[in-house]
């Protein structure tokens, strides 16, 4: 039963994304005599935490009943009190979790409160994997100090993105295309080249309509600030609480009269001087995570998913495949470059998901294997 009540307290996190960044997607349910009599789920605008919403369900219930949740409850005072002492006053006799908090300010102690208090505490391990696949943006942050950074890309059967000559059209299927907006609602940044901005006039934006936490920040790597005034991208951008929404990653030779020219439209220009004139990647990566956007994904060209991926910044792929093949030696494959020049230095991935996206087209999700 415990794993029932687990699996019901994950359905209710679910219904969180997009909506808790930065703080991680938990949800809670108060059982008291094999019924369920409280539930709830974390968002950011909400304020009050999972334990403490299904708490205020269950009232009085709460005595004696046992809280299953997906993650360690807090333990330190942050935008609200407490979980634990929440907990502790509602009298609850046993919670149970899918996981212990990554966080270096909770990190089993929020059960350590809860045993001294003389509340029955158990880690259900067999739900520790869908808990941490869950939250793996959060989870990777607080290990790492690093956003989880994913790679996303649609693909034919033989590995190309665009063909040579003419690109209208899509390479998959509308329900592919609505897929990608799930992961863009998820996401907290998303991260292009200029070269793809030049050829697609693209807006990169979640056109899911769901509410988010905080709106998605658009980051574009231009080291010369090429990128049009009239481009979607900047006529678009929007400032929400002084943060601007759109960021071009440049370097110190960009015109300084573009510089001023973006900012006039509320665009914030950054300068990330790396090698050869290129704009510092890793530079980049770390300022997001100085913003607290522990989820970013790359939806780019050739050049930049080589970029990324040689430079070993990314973490995960999000590969779509569809049923079609372009041949040739000029369509572009996913990832250009120098590439690895023998197959034993492939980058490898790993802890493979196959996700079926309608019946002819698929989707493989997977960790990437660092040198480092």
């Amino acid at each position: 039963m415990d794993s029932e009540f687990l699996d019901a307290a994950q359905d209710l996190a679910r219904q969180g994304l997009g909506q808790v960044s930065p703080n991680p997607a938990v949800g809670a349910v108060l059982v008291k005599d094999g019924e369920i009599v409280g539930r709830g789920f974390h968002t950011w605008h909400g304020r009050k935490h999972a334990e403490v919403l299904a708490l205020e369900e269950a009232g009085a219930r709460a005595a004696g009943a046992t809280c299953y949740v997906t993650l360690e409850p807090c333990s330190h005072q942050g935008r609200t009190g407490p979980c634990v002492d929440a907990l502790i006053e509602a009298r609850v006799a046993r919670v149970v979790a899918a996981m212990q908090d990554p966080n270096p300010i909770v990190a089993g102690s929020g059960f350590a409160r809860l045993r001294a208090a003389g509340i029955d505490v158990q880690l259900e391990e067999s739900r520790r994997e869908a808990a941490e696949q869950l939250n793996q943006p959060y989870i990777h942050f607080m290990r790492t100090g690093r956003p989880l950074v994913t790679l996303k890309t649609a693909l034919t059967l033989d590995g190309k993105i665009a063909a040579p000559d003419d690109n209208r059209g899509w390479i998959t299927s509308d329900e592919a295309r609505q897929h990608v907006q799930m992961l863009r609602h998820e996401a907290d940044a998303m991260i292009t080249g200029i070269g793809t901005v030049l050829a697609d006039d693209c807006l990169l934006t979640d056109r899911t309509q769901r509410p988010r936490s905080r709106p998605l920040l658009r980051m574009v790597v231009d080291s010369q600030l090429r990128i049009p005034l009239h481009s979607k991208m900047v006529t678009s951008a929007e400032i929400t609480d002084g943060e601007p929404d759109l960021v071009m990653a440049g370097t110190s030779a960009a015109s300084p009269e573009r510089r001023k020219a973006l900012e006039a439209r509320g665009v914030r220009v950054l300068e990330f001087d790396g090698a050869g004139g290129r704009v510092d990647l890793y530079r980049a990566i770390q300022w997001l995570g100085q913003q607290q956007r522990h989820n970013v994904l790359v939806e780019a060209g050739s050049k930049i998913n080589w970029a990324f991926l040689e430079a070993q910044l990314i973490d995960r792929v999000f590969i779509y495949y569809a049923p079609k093949i372009l041949g040739g030696t000029e369509s572009l494959p996913m990832a250009g470059g120098v590439g690895r020049r023998r197959r034993v230095d492939a980058i490898r991935i790993r802890d493979l998901r196959i996700h079926q996206i309608t019946s002819q087209e698929f989707a493989v999700e997977g960790r990437v294997e660092k040198d480092l």
